[in-house]
């Protein structure tokens, strides 16, 4: 699918001029800084040298001091607590780090994990029911609960309290819960907002640390399941996340729990001995957490039970862990060959209705695809028709629905539209989950598209590269690259910075390789310098003009190459247009 380049615009203000200054950078470093919001030396210096110090005081969120007090209370009295969370990655880290972080000093302790498909997402009326029949007279809900009004109000009438710790939209009303933890709360001063299920779930810890005059040292041992949410629930990586992401990453590369360990060992990745710096063989980042590390903690919950991704991550016993690992890897080779046949599935029901090209919307359903499955299949089929899209499969007797957007499209404002039909959804601007009655899904798809149709209107949206700054081959040097590491951990917010040169020409170096790429070999005509080798994923079609000397425009990540032991900076081309492209 063609692309269009939209160039951001350069700083006119004058901090990146300043910035260039004091820090001794270039104007495009300098100019990457402004437009993540740093302006000054001093958000520089905190940007480039995060320190756990500069995270906010937890006590600013709104029921903070209300929950630690409850949870001192039912320890004081000898209350069973239940440590409660969703299946997914965001939820099951959520619970591990909480449980984990009390079961030091408290053993009246459970953690439950609904099952994806008997209960489905959230607080569940079984899950409650569980509770009561087994003591339980507190719940600390994490990830979830911010809407479920009239779940915890049933939970009150057996007696059993709530302490919720969430970090979605809540609703019109606030549920009756001794304490309601949510920075995204319209009455909550907490000066972050964009924190993940986990984020929140080490807040509520951090509280506590804080109160009972606990180390810290052992708190921050917490950050490396954090990072694993920030990552895999795709929430920004700016301000508290970034800092928490950032040690996080170091936490994990150097010294994580077995758990995480194992999935990695699992995974293929090895381990390394004598570098205090390093664990393993490859320096792990964001991406790697969201392409290694989440789809196998999530697959437990899609296919087996979320439980087994909290055991796992709560073992302190690596040989153990592996044990776990390993079935969770099994698990996840499932869900790769499932998600891959149900995808296949949607693209042909989909290329075989009409109306498909004039729509603004892409739905799906199929009563028989796995609940397991549906969110992943949804992000495909937005990578392939660029359009809002939702995924439905059915389940005990409700339609369940997986939502995934586009940028700047709310496709949780879009479903908030058609609430009335449905029977719950919850979520964020990007990605929500939805269920409504059979009957209702022909209204409720209508009225979905139309919602887009006057959103979008007559424009039909066509997928963009946002490039950072223009840049010649010959400013790419080992010292840009060292400052342009110190830039990540890169994410949603702060993504890698991507860069723009036009009509570059090949050395007569570069070739096809593998069945649509192209490695390449390329310089300025009529500039001196050195020529840089990229890797172009899935441009196979360009290759012949590109070696017959055609110049060609290209936008790009740099990164490190490592090869025979031996390390060099390439380009990593995300887009390749013939002659000088035209960007907005």
């Amino acid at each position: 699918m063609d692309k269009v380049w939209i160039l951001k615009q350069t700083d006119t203000s004058g901090c990146a001029d300043n910035l260039a200054k004091e820090l001794n950078i270039g104007s495009v470093l300098a100019n990457l800084l402004v437009q993540r919001g740093i302006n000054t030396y001093d958000e520089a210096r905190n940007f480039f040298r995060p320190n756990l110090k500069n995270l906010h005081d937890p006590f600013l969120m709104k029921d903070m001091d209300k929950a630690v007090n409850r949870i001192d209370i039912a320890i004081e009295r000898g209350e069973k607590i239940m440590i409660y969370g969703d299946y997914d990655v965001d939820g099951t880290t959520a619970v591990a780090l909480v449980y984990d972080f009390l079961k030091d000093f408290y053993d009246r302790l459970e953690y439950y994990i609904p099952d994806r498909y008997s209960e489905g997402y959230g607080i569940s009326y079984k899950g409650i029911d569980y509770a009561a029949e087994n003591g339980f007279t507190l719940i600390i809900a994490l990830d979830c609960g911010i809407k479920a009004v009239e779940k915890i109000d049933y939970a009150l009438e057996k007696g059993i309290e709530f302490i919720i710790a969430d970090h979605h939209r809540p609703g019109d009303i606030i549920p009756r819960a001794v304490a309601v933890l949510d920075p995204k709360r319209a009455d909550c001063p907490y000066p972050y907002k964009e924190l993940s299920g986990c984020g929140v779930g080490f807040k509520l810890i951090q509280a506590y640390t804080i109160k009972k005059g606990l180390p810290l040292d052992k708190l921050y041992l917490f950050l490396d399941m954090v990072v694993v949410s920030i990552a895999s629930d795709i929430v920004l990586i700016t301000g508290e996340n970034r800092l928490m992401a950032y040690f996080g990453l170091k936490l994990l590369n150097t010294n994580p729990r077995p758990g995480l360990e194992a999935l990695l060992l699992t995974s293929g990745i090895e381990r390394i001995e004598g570098n205090p710096n390093r664990n393993f063989n490859k320096e792990l980042t964001i991406s790697d957490l969201v392409f290694i590390i989440g789809p196998r903690i999530n697959a437990a919950g899609r296919m087996e039970s979320g439980k087994n991704s909290v055991e796992l991550l709560t073992t302190p016993n690596l040989n153990q862990a592996m044990q776990f690992a390993e079935q969770i890897n099994t698990c996840n080779n499932e869900r790769r060959n499932l998600d891959a046949f149900t995808t296949q599935q949607a693209i042909s029901t989909l290329n075989n209705q009409p109306e498909i090209k004039t729509q603004r919307t892409t739905v799906v359903y199929e009563p028989e695809w796995h609940k397991g499955v549906i969110g992943i299949v949804a992000s495909r089929l937005t990578e392939v028709y660029y359009r809002p899209t939702i995924v439905f499969c059915q389940a005990n007797g409700l339609i369940t629905g997986s939502a995934r957007s586009i940028k700047d499209f709310d496709i949780y404002d879009a479903i908030d539209s058609c609430s009335d039909l449905l029977e719950h959804f919850g979520g964020h601007t990007y990605a929500a989950g939805l269920s409504l009655k059979p009957e209702n899904l022909p209204v409720f798809i209508e009225r979905f598209e139309n919602y887009a149709k006057n959103y979008f209107g007559n424009i039909v949206p066509i997928p963009e590269i946002e490039i950072d700054s223009e840049l010649m081959l010959t400013d790419i040097n080992q010292k840009f690259f060292n400052i342009l590491k110190q830039f990540a951990p890169f994410g949603p917010g702060n993504m890698a910075p991507v860069f723009h040169t036009d009509m570059v020409m090949d050395t007569g170096y570069s070739r096809l390789v593998g069945k649509n790429h192209i490695k390449l070999s390329v310089i300025h005509p009529h500039v001196s310098g050195f020529p840089i080798s990229g890797i172009a994923f899935g441009f196979g079609e360009f290759a012949e003009d590109i070696c017959k000397g055609t110049p060609f425009s290209i936008c790009y990540h740099i990164e490190e190459n490592e090869w025979n032991n031996k390390v060099n900076l390439q380009l990593n081309v995300k887009d390749i247009k013939m002659g000088t492209p035209r960007s907005e």
